[in-house]
Formats: structure tokens, sequence, C-alpha cells
């Protein structure tokens, strides 16, 4: 039942295929069944995948042709050409994220493998579980073509059994994964896929700084988004050209890879009991692998060329071969992705079929999950009732399903509903589909968490107040969005004496309230950071800490985590003090009111809190300066804001710029940050929690380099403050056209790698990999943020361990020292400016810091490198969510609209498709118009350049078009003239049309049109699916014809 159900899913992929290609599929389907079937059944006793037979059985001799045996290697093993196996690119596949700069380039045969030999098993079986016949590799028996066949013995009945067709060669054992890790011989990533392209997927190996390409699904073999594998490394021949610009390297030396693969050598245990044999797992596992050590330089040993490991020589193939990419497969899944587990989609019924096939397709909204399928058993019960009553509606339930099986023999994974949503129309489906899909947890706080706080009525100890440095007397405030209820951060400032000023941060100490090891605490862990949604937040504390005893809200005493800097003129730290302190914020200032202070239209004379916020403005501006000379990096661009109506529908959208006010506050958070940093990296070396930025990718950002010298615009990638001083000089050039600055600004940051906690000791080797690249400072963390972000706890209590081992270890050596600085400041050896490093080794010192560290449990480098993973996966979903629902708001937006009308700027153009920028919405998207029904585009390769004609002569058009075409609607929205002067003229008047789309003054292009680089051209946002299949932003050209 199993194989029919699968075989009714391929027959419908083909659905798009013209006929005579699926016929001829077909055919020679049949054809290669009809030659290997007795191979299949081979394979399938080799595997262990057969089911015995009874001892009745008889058996017989068995000749199979050299050219089927599947066992490559030695002793008379056929050895198949590795092109056998490859597959032809993908054809166009749905997307939703931003796509590809390069477009026109062309893929060569060898960009992915193909599926057109695939009616068995790959050519990599790995290490087999099962057991196979006494002979392994048979003995050769001789055939009338003058070539050799195999003669083995099987049981009558299995070769009368139909055999089952394998997709996938078998995963690797951990035994020899492990072996093959250890070796290098194999490579652990996480594997990530292409979402314009599912057949296409990327992984990132450390110290290899190109991706490794797993191409088609034989590859991929079965591993799905987020799924942490072990993979190999293909032959340089087999390794696919680099798309882009080749991007010329320094210091590459020419490597070939003679003798790719190793060599396999096969020896047979025997088996007592059964009287069988078994193949050495060792020899399948190495077979399959790159031989790195192999690697020589024209033909000859590569002397003089000392590799550390296998990663380097990879980079040296890389280096040697800049127009390639490096390729592999997947051997085996070494972590499951919690994805599997919540996939959401759409189910899909076969109304010819009328669900006689016991299953249904279940359709991921995220193009990344290829189709499955789900058997009656793995249903709701409702749902097999509203099946059997041919409800219609049935599929436009949005709902969530987990992967349950994904054997080799299956094209497709089976999987199981585990929960419903609602309507694929409504934003509270949608909202708790993404919830899901990101494993949030939307669960109220548990009773054993609330019960670690005090009541609301609670106040400020009396034991704290005698403990901590009292700054209630300062004009402290705060400086947040208009609706932020959580407020972790003030600031205060004072003028000194001797000209410099002195500066306090001022951060909720919430690490008194969450203690380590309690309920609260591993709640607040597992949720690790808050999501903020447009319409809703779901925070990492509870409100009653978050919004109210732990928030610095104005007119309350407040526990603090202090920062005070002193700084001069020119932006210099003359002196700091850390401490804990009771505070007492004055005022809740919004951005808004803060920038209307420094503008000038908000003033009252005499007011502390307007003197602060100018002084402090002059102060950021300064040290902005500052970080900027010494090499920072700021890509930051224009941002949408939705704009919502009283029912929380959104109505409009619009571009907002970050003004002064949002920098007064970024510029001392970021000084606060690296401070904290460097206090708790030097106090507690191998288990400090810091935050790096690695370098751009190398290959992208020249390609960003290559793009901007082919428009006339100078760019210098060398360091981030080049890259940064190059980006303001394009700015001024570009001051009158803030369209193309963002589109500019968004391709800078695609090179940009994310930023990521990570624990000292675990990089301790490695202090160069610790800087923070678009900072440019080397170290860095996060700790003004503790009511919303766990990493910031775990500094706070880090940096409270410091100053307690400070305070013990000068009050046990009767040397604590008060000396002067500008009026009361306290110099301190462990948190100062100057680091008392004799101090900090000395056995004192060291007793210090671990009974402080006892006391405020710092986690040890082993479990601070789990806590950096983990809050790494938690904030990457977090912002996965964001994205999510800001385009989910979009759709309900364009939805509402039908369609908006703006202009777009082309960002790059080839034979079939189209990349482009919408400005009004700050997004990419693509228009394909190849295959396009009454439709020609002639692509101008000498010039990059498109030409698009409506198609009169349908003779014409038959002879250009043979497969199965789009409808010209699909890819634009063609007016006529007449219309559209009637719709404007009833605009004017006021007279409803009954459209809501605004045709406003934009116009529509004509055909025939010329379409190149940075052209401007009219396009038609609207929304795709939502109710019934995935969602997304489609976007078509806007064009005028009177033939419509």
């Amino acid at each position: 039942m199993r194989g029919m159900a699968e075989q009714s899913i391929v027959d419908r992929v083909e659905d798009g295929t013209p006929d005579k290609e699926k016929k001829k599929r077909r055919r020679s389907r049949r054809s290669k069944h009809n030659l290997s079937s007795s191979a299949c059944s081979l394979m399938n006793e080799i595997s262990g995948e057969q089911s015995q037979c009874s001892g009745s059985c008889s058996t017989i001799n068995y000749v199979i042709p050299s050219e089927h045996y599947w066992l490559s290697g030695q002793n008379g093993c056929d050895n198949h050409d590795p092109k056998e196996y490859e597959q032809p690119k993908a054809c166009e596949v749905a997307f939703s994220s931003l796509p590809a700069m390069h477009i026109s380039e062309e893929t060569s045969s060898s960009d992915v493998r193909t599926m057109q030999n695939q009616d068995v098993v790959p050519s990599d079986p790995g290490p087999p579980g099962g057991k196979i016949c006494s002979k392994s590799c048979p003995e050769p028996a001789s055939c009338s073509n003058g070539s050799f066949a195999y003669k083995v013995s099987l049981p009558r009945c299995e070769i009368e059994a139909y055999p089952q067709r394998k997709y996938f060669a078998p995963h690797w054992s951990m035994e020899f994964v492990t072996k093959a890790l250890q070796e290098s011989d194999a490579f652990k990533a996480v594997f990530r896929v292409n979402a314009h392209n599912s057949l296409e997927a990327y992984c990132t190996i450390d110290g290899v700084k190109t991706d490794v390409l797993i191409s088609g699904i034989a590859d991929q073999n079965r591993a799905v988004e987020g799924d942490v594998v072990a993979i190999t490394i293909d032959a340089l021949s087999l390794w696919p050209r680099m798309k882009g610009p080749v991007v010329p390297l320094k210091n590459s030396s020419q490597i070939e890879d003679s003798n790719i693969y190793s060599q396999v050598n096969f020896r047979t245990v025997e088996n007592g009991s059964k009287g069988k044999a078994k193949v050495e797992e060792s020899c399948f596992y190495r077979r399959n692998l790159t031989c790195l050590s192999d690697l020589s330089m024209d033909g000859c040993p590569a002397e003089g060329i000392d590799f550390v490991n296998s990663a380097e020589r990879i980079c040296a193939m890389i280096d040697s071969n800049p127009t390639k990419r490096p390729a592999g497969k997947v051997v085996a899944i070494l972590e499951k992705s919690p994805r599997r587990d919540s996939i959401v989609g759409f189910l899909s019924v076969n109304k010819d079929s009328q669900n006689k096939d016991n299953f249904v397709e279940f359709i991921p909204t995220d193009p990344r999950f290829s189709k499955m399928m789900v058997y009656d058993g793995d249903l709701p019960e409702s749902f097999n009732k509203r099946f059997v009553e041919s409800d219609s509606k049935v599929e436009m339930e949005l709902v969530a399903a987990r992967i349950k099986h994904w054997g080799e023999e299956n094209l497709i994974p089976q999987a199981q509903i585990i929960k419903t949503f609602g309507k694929g129309g409504d934003i509270g489906a949608h909202i708790n589909a993404i919830l899901l899909e990101n494993s949030v947890n939307v669960s109220e706080f548990s009773p054993e968490s609330l019960s670690c706080l005090p009541d609301i009525a609670w106040e400020v100890p009396k034991e704290e107040l005698e403990t901590r440095r009292d700054l209630r007397n300062l004009c402290i405030f705060t400086v947040d969005p208009s609706a932020a209820t959580d407020l972790d951060d003030a600031l205060s400032v004072e003028a000194l004496s001797n000209g410099n000023f002195r500066v306090g941060v001022h951060i909720a100490d919430v690490s008194y309230f969450v203690q380590p090891n309690t309920p609260l605490d591993e709640e607040a862990r597992v949720r690790s950071t808050s999501v903020y949604m447009l319409q809703d937040k779901l925070p990492m504390l509870p409100p009653l800490l978050s919004e109210n005893i732990g928030s610095l809200i104005p007119g309350v005493d407040r526990l603090a985590f202090s920062i005070i800097f002193d700084i001069d003129n020119s932006g210099e730290v003359i002196d700091r003090w850390v401490g804990r302190t009771v505070i007492k914020s004055c005022c809740k200032l919004s951005y808004e009111t803060a920038q209307a202070i420094i503008d000038g239209s908000f003033n009252m004379e005499g007011n502390d809190v307007i003197t602060s916020v100018k002084t402090l403005d002059e102060i950021s501006r300064t040290l902005k300066k500052k970080r900027f000379d010494e090499g920072a990096l700021w890509l930051d661009s224009s941002k949408i804001v939705f704009l919502f109506d009283e029912l929380g529908f959104p109505y409009d959208i619009m571009l907002s710029e970050l003004k002064e006010s949002n920098f007064i506050i970024e510029e001392f958070m970021l000084l606060a940050n690296k401070t904290a940093a460097e206090i708790i990296s030097r106090a507690y070396p191998d288990c400090a929690l810091l935050r790096r930025h690695p370098e751009p990718n190398s290959r992208k950002l020249k390609e960003f380099e290559l793009f901007c010298a082919k428009h006339g615009l100078e760019l210098d990638t060398s360091s981030s403050g080049h890259l940064h001083r190059s980006l303001e000089k394009i700015r001024e050039k570009l001051q009158n056209d803030s369209v193309l600055l963002n589109i500019l600004l968004s391709y800078a940051s695609k090179p940009m790698q994310l930023a990521m906690y990570f624990c000292s000791g675990e990089l301790k080797d490695c202090e160069n990999d610790w800087g923070h690249y678009s900072l440019a400072v080397p170290l860095y963390t996060h700790f003004t943020s503790p009511l919303r972000r766990y990493p910031d706890i775990v500094v706070h209590r880090t940096m409270a361990a410091a100053l307690e081992a400070e305070k013990n270890y000068y009050k046990h050596r009767k040397m604590l020292q008060k000396a002067q600085m500008g009026e009361d400041m306290e110099r301190k050896g462990f948190t100062g400016i100057c680091f008392d490093k004799y101090a900090a080794e000395s056995k004192e010192g060291k007793e210090a810091f671990l009974a402080a560290a006892l006391k405020y449990y710092v986690p040890c480098t082993d479990m601070l490198v789990d806590v950096a993973a983990y809050c790494n996966k938690r904030r990457l979903a977090s912002r996965h969510i964001k994205e999510a629902t800001d385009k989910l708001y979009m759709w309900v937006l364009l939805k509402k609209k039908q369609i908006l009308l703006s202009e777009a700027r082309v960002l790059g153009v080839g034979p079939k498709f189209m990349s482009i920028y919408i400005h009004k919405l700050a997004i990419e998207r693509r228009i394909y118009y190849d295959e396009v029904e009454g439709l020609f585009a002639e692509w101008l390769e000498s010039t990059s350049t498109l030409v698009l004609n409506l198609c009169i002569n349908r003779r014409y058009q038959r002879r250009i078009y043979t497969g199965k075409s789009k409808s010209l609607d699909d890819v634009a929205c063609v007016v006529n003239p007449c219309d559209l002067k009637s719709e404007r003229l009833k605009g004017e008047m006021g007279t409803s049309s009954g459209s809501l789309v605004d045709y406003g003054e934009l116009e529509p292009a004509v055909f025939p049109m010329t379409v190149s680089v940075l052209s401007t051209i009219p396009v038609a946002v609207h929304a795709v699916g939502g109710e019934d299949g995935p969602l997304d932003i489609g976007a078509r050209l806007y064009t005028s014809s009177y033939f419509r």
C-alpha cells in the first residue's frame, strides 16, 4: 500500500512535466527496472532489508551482470563512474526568502546530481547494517559479451518477490561516524536548505570559509533543515561551478586530487553459527571518503605544504580552484532538528483518487521542507470524518505535523498531524503556527516560578540599602519606546570640576530576584529571551518582575547594577566604578520626547532632565565618532513601521529612520557591554560568557565590491573600518537616491555572519576569534538587558562574583586603597581600568575568585558552552518570529488592499527571472517570465539586457512555448489605458468604483519594455495564498496595453 502511495505522489510530481518527457522517463524507468530488479533483490539482502525465507525455500544460482552490481571497489567489483549519479539542476521552486544577487549565470551540468539513474540505492551505500552472502564479492563468471558477471546464491522466493525500490543510501553507524570524525574523514555541520530551491543545501565546516553544497535528494539523504549531520567531501571532479564572479584569491597553491577515493579492501569474517560472513564496515565507509591525505601538486606529492588538518587541505583545494564550490553528501544524521516535530502546512487531497490510496499530502508552508504523506491512521479522527464527507474546507485548515518515518525506500517522509490551528486566513492561527515552528513556550509561568518572587508591595530591604551605593539623589531617567513596560536601563550625567563628565549607566539588578538553580531561573533559561511581535510579546520573566519590581519605573526605589564612567571631552574613559546600587528614576522619556529635546522644540529652562539629555547627546556624538574612527561598521537602513487601527489590523505602512535619541542610548549601552566583557574575561578567563561577531564571508564581500565597482562606486572591504568609510562616501554620493542606498546597504549585510554567544574557555587557544567585527572591539558581551535576555543575567552573576572577589581579596590583605579620582571615585584592582594581574594570579586572589564563583554560581566551562549554544538558538528563533510576523501583517495589509502599486528597482536580471527591490515595502522579490503564455522574453546576454513584449501572433507563440506555460496574469498586471483613465477620473470625483486598488499617479510601463540592472520599473504587489496554502508576497509587472 505504501509503495503504491509513494508512486502516486511521484506521478503527481511529474504532472508539471511535458507529456513527451514523462513518457520518455517512464520508458526509461521500466527498462532500467527490468534490468536491475535482480540487483535490487540482492541489495535488499545485503543491507538486511529483505525478509528472511523459511527453511523450505530452495536456492538457485543467479548471474548478475557486472554493470548492475552496486558494490564498487577492487576484487572484481565494478567501479561506477561518479557522473552516473549526477542530477540536473532543479526547476524553479517556490521561495520566500531573499533572492541571490547573481541571476544570469548558467549552471554547469555538475552543479547538482540527478535522480535519473536512482531506481535503486545510490552509489554510496555506506556501512551496511545487515548481513550479506558469504561471498560478498562473488566470483566472476564469464559472459558472452566478454564482460564479467557475478554468481551468487539467492532463495527462489526472494527472486520472485517484487523488489522494493530504494532512493537513499543507509546512514552510517555511530561507531564509524565517530571514527570518521576523529580522523577528519567526515565533518560535523548544520544542514541548511536553500529556500529558493530545496534540492540545494549547504553545510559550514569549521575552518572552511566556503560552504559545502549538498545537492539533490540522494546526497541530502533524508536530512532536513536544522539537522546536525555528518558529511563527506566529494572528489574535486564532482565540485560544481561557483555561482557569481570568480574572486581571485591570494597565496593559493595548485593542488590536484589524485587518487581522490580510497581503495576498498574487503575481507570476510566467518560466522560459525549461521555459516555466513559479513563485510567489515570500515571498508564501506572508507570507499566514499575523499582521500584528503593524497592531495598532490602537478601529479606529485605536495612537498613543502604542511597541512595541520583536513580543513586546511580543503581550503587549499578551494584556493586552487576558485571557480568551484566544494560538494559533499550526508552520511549520517547526528542530531535531529526540533523542526522535525513542528512543521506547519496544509493538507491536500487527491480529488481524482477520492482518497482511495488511504493517504493525503501534507504541503509545508516552509519551502525548505518537501511534501509529505499522511496516512489515515495519522490524521485526527475529525479530519477522517470530514474527508469521508468530502468537506473541501479541510484543505483550508492550518495544521502542524511531525516527521514520523523516513526510510531508505521512501522518496518523501511520512508525517503525522499533531495540531490544528484553525482557518488559514486567521491572523491568530498563523501567529500560533509561527510560535510552534520556533518552539516558543507560550504557557503561563508555573506556580513554582512565581513563588520565587516577592509580592507586589515589595520594597528595597534595609540590608540592601546598607551594602549598596545609594544613588537616589542623582537625576536618573529612562529613554524607551513609548509603549515599553520592561525598563531595564537608565542614564545619568554630572559635570565635574575638571571639565570631564561622569556618566552613569544603571541596569536593573535582575539577578537579585532570579537566584541560581531555582524554578524561576530554570524557566528563564528555557525561555532565554523575550519574544516581541508587532501586537504582542511573550516575556522571559513574569510580568510582576519584568514590568514592576524589577523595572526601573519612575518615582520608586529600585535595585541596580551600575557602571559609572569618567569621560573627557575627546571621548576617552579616564576612570570607572562598577558596583551594585539603589536608584530612583525621576522620569520615563520616549524616543520622540528625547528627540524633541535635542531638536529644541521641547524646552524648559532649568530642568535637570532636559539639561542631561542635551549633555548626553553631545557626549554620545563624540563617542560615536571615536568608535567609527577606530573601525566600527554601521549598516542600518530604513525600517518598516505598521500603522494599526483600533481593532489591531494594519491599514498602512511607512519607513522610519533612526534618530539621534536612539544613538544616545546605543552608545552608552555599547560602552557598558564592552566594559562588562573586559571585567568578566579578566576575572574568569575560562568561564566568561562573551559575544563575538566573525568576519564576513570573504567571497560574498568580494562579490559586493565587484558589484559596486561595476556601477561606478568605490568600495574598500579590507577591514570593517575601511568598509564603513567607503559606505559613508557612497551615502554622500547617493544622498538624492535613497532607494539605491538602501539596496547597497542590504547587499552589504548579506556577507555578514551572525553574532553569537560563546564561552571564553571554549576558544581559549583562539583569542583572535573573540572579536566583534562590526563593533571593532576585541571583547564584547551583553549586560544591559537582563529583563529580556538570559545571557545578561549570567553576566550579572559573573560581575557580582568579580566584585565579591575584589572585596574579599583586599580585605584579606588589608590593602583596600581608596585613592581619589576627581571626587570620591574608588580605584579598583579587579574591576577598574588598571587590572592588578599580580593580585589576580596570586594564591589569595585565586582563592577569592573561586569562593566568589561558588557563591554566585558562575557556570563552569562545559555548562557555559551549553548555555551559550542554547541561547544562540533561542535568539535566532526570536529573530525568525519577528520576520515571520512582519511578513504576516504585510500579507494582511495587501490582502485588504488587493493590489499595491509601487516602483521597484531591478537588482538582477537574467533569461528566466529578475530580482527586484520594492522600496515602499523594503522587501526583495522575484518575477519569473520564462514560459509565459502571451509574453515574449528576449535576453541579450552581451548587454545583460532583457526585452519583454506581448505576443500577438498565436502561431508564433505556439512555436516558442513547448512546456506547461504560466498565464500572463501571473506575471503582469496589464490594464487598458482607457480603463485606467476611467478609474482615475472616478477617484478624483470621489465616485466609488468598487475596487480597493489606488491607481494614483504611478504610470504603468508599456510594451515593449527594456529592463537592465538598477533600472526602475512599476510593479503590482499582492498577497499570495495564506487561506489554503503558504502565504507569500507576490509581485507582478504593472503595464498597460490596448490589446487587453
